[in-house]
């Protein structure tokens, strides 16, 4: 059975009930009464608190974390979207709210010209001597780079580019003072199979932002490379009782992710691997269970005041076979440390979807549930609320905010589905796989292909629009849906009727991978296939966003 969770009015009309004008003005299509609703399956009610998995539900993936005394500080990646990097803080590890987003400033990166999953993968946050730092990569614009904050919510510094290759770096800072910097990299040499990669390791000087001595490759390909491991990625560096853990994500992001880890007694190695690995993974596991959670990993460990740790991760939630839509989700579980290594989860158990609340200095003892957590709320800087997201770096303004009433967007000649543009476009993550967008929105298309409503993306190929366009010289409302990069950019038309007079209703409600569509009391369409906004499908690394969208040739 599924229950509607209370509505999330997720912008700008807070009231729900502002009034358009009949016409927007030239140019313009205007927005008011946005709201998304969520669903989910009910969970069984628990006679201790509980939190429910995934604590970041929707496209939040490579996450990051670090502890400064009782506070946290978690980061996910944004790939090609802007403002990039969302940073969120909690007390309790489980309640969490944005306070800022770390690429928040145009000139900080240049996305042009960028598929969607390119940009800025798996940054990694750190503190040390009372700064902050992420230290990312910025894939197929400029390679890796680190920034640096006194306050996690921002201002974040210009970034520092640092001279090395590949992806997924993090900082360590040893107990001397020392900073070291491991990464994945192609391998010495030639590589010997296809996915082989290595893990690299070089001191970082902070006070110069430089690199400092040589590099050195402190693991080959993976935990065993006579097995052929691909894709080690995404490493981090702890230290406890004396020793130097060395934890990576392999296997690929997909079905075959998992987590392993590997220990020293010096920070340069040799790291040596823990015979029981992986210390989480999901690929064990019958493809056909009901309600998988799948792809897990990509993990990083924090320790509370009182010496307990979590992991932090990465996973998947298809509501069909490999389908899923939301994108690589942030999950948490307990870690428990067995003669000298940390376990996440055990070989062959699921992730289980609720676990009892961490006891940690400042918990809400109270049930948490994903829709309902404060972190759907926002704070609001000078342009927009914190988590919506454009289709890389903005060159051209084209939003204006009423935070009491409307939002409008002025109608670019640059569209969804120009893997170079920079669209009229504003959108939220799809948090679950059952949710429902609505908006009223007047507009007035003038040319053919001109457009207004909302549309739902995951990449420039894969979306799905409903609104106000110019079809045929006539003012129409449509639904349109392109499943590639050969359908026409503006979708294939699946439904069409006579756009009515005035400002116009929307409601998108999408089922896992079906969607209705109408307009008032009018359904514009029923029961349309969108597993084109899978993952699955439109291939890459995000999840759909639905949003509003604007697009006018003449403007």
């Amino acid at each position: 059975m599924k229950t509607l969770l209370p509505a999330l009015t997720l912008l700008l009309g807070l009231s729900g009930c502002a009034t358009l004008p009949a016409t927007a003005p030239a140019g313009q299509a205007v927005f008011s009464a946005i709201r998304l609703d969520s669903q989910r399956d009910d969970l069984n009610k628990s006679a201790t608190p509980v939190y429910e998995n995934p604590i970041l539900p929707g496209f939040y993936p490579d996450p990051s974390i670090t502890r400064v005394d009782n506070d946290y500080y978690l980061i996910n990646s944004t790939f090609a979207y802007y403002p990039g990097i969302p940073v969120f803080h909690s007390r309790d590890l489980v309640h969490w709210r944005q306070i800022g987003n770390a690429i928040d400033r145009p000139d900080m990166l240049d996305f042009s010209g960028l598929p969607t999953s390119r940009g800025v993968f798996a940054p990694a946050i750190s503190h040390h001597d009372g700064l902050f730092y992420i230290i990312n990569t910025c894939v197929d614009c400029k390679g890796n780079f680190v920034i640096t904050a006194k306050d996690p919510a921002g201002p974040w510094s210009d970034p520092v580019w640092l001279p090395f290759g590949g992806i997924d770096p993090s900082i360590f800072w040893d107990d001397d003072g020392k900073a070291w910097i491991v990464w994945n990299d192609a391998p010495e040499g030639q590589p010997l199979y296809d996915g082989h990669r290595a893990l690299w390791l070089q001191q970082f000087d902070p006070a110069t932002r430089q690199m400092v001595g040589e590099k050195r490759v402190v693991v080959n390909g993976g935990v065993d490379i006579s097995k052929k491991p691909v894709w080690i990625e995404g490493p981090h560096i702890y230290k406890k009782d004396g020793h130097y853990y060395l934890m990576a994500a392999e296997g690929g992001t997909s079905v075959n992710h998992s987590e392993v880890i590997l220990r020293a007694d010096k920070v340069t190695g040799p790291y040596l691997p823990y015979a029981g690995n992986p210390i989480l993974t999901q690929r064990d596991l019958d493809p056909a269970r009901p309600n998988p959670i799948t792809s897990a990993g990509h993990a990083d460990l924090v320790d509370t005041p009182d010496g307990k740790w979590y992991a932090i991760f990465l996973a998947t939630q298809p509501y069909e076979g490999g389908l899923y839509n939301t994108g690589r989700e942030t999950f948490m579980l307990p870690v428990e440390w067995k003669d000298g290594w940390p376990i996440i989860l055990p070989h062959g158990q699921p992730i289980p979807r609720t676990v009892a609340l961490p006891d940690v200095p400042g918990q809400l003892k109270e049930s948490h549930y994903t829709g309902y957590s404060h972190h759907f709320g926002y704070s609001y800087d000078a342009r927009t609320p914190l988590d919506w997201l454009q289709v890389r770096t903005p060159k051209t303004p084209f939003l204006t905010v009423n935070h009491a009433e409307t939002v409008a967007l002025r109608a670019l000649p640059e569209a969804v589905g120009d893997k170079t543009s920079h669209p009229a476009f504003i959108g939220l993550r799809q948090r679950h796989a059952n949710a429902a967008f609505t908006t009223t929105v007047s507009y007035q298309p003038t040319a053919e292909g001109d457009r207004a409503g909302i549309m739902a993306v995951q990449n420039d190929n894969f979306y799905v629009f409903f609104g106000l366009a110019m079809r045929d010289g006539k003012p129409v409302l449509e639904v349109t849906r392109r499943s590639g990069p050969n359908d026409p950019r503006d979708g294939v038309v699946v439904a069409t009727i006579p756009a009515p007079a005035g400002a116009v209703k929307l409601k998108v409600e999408i089922k896992g991978g079906t969607a209705s569509f109408s307009s008032g009391s009018t359904v514009v369409a029923k029961d349309v296939d969108v597993t084109n906004l899978s993952t699955a499908k439109a291939g890459g690394f995000v999840g759909t966003l639905i949003g509003l969208y604007a697009y006018g040739k003449t403007q």
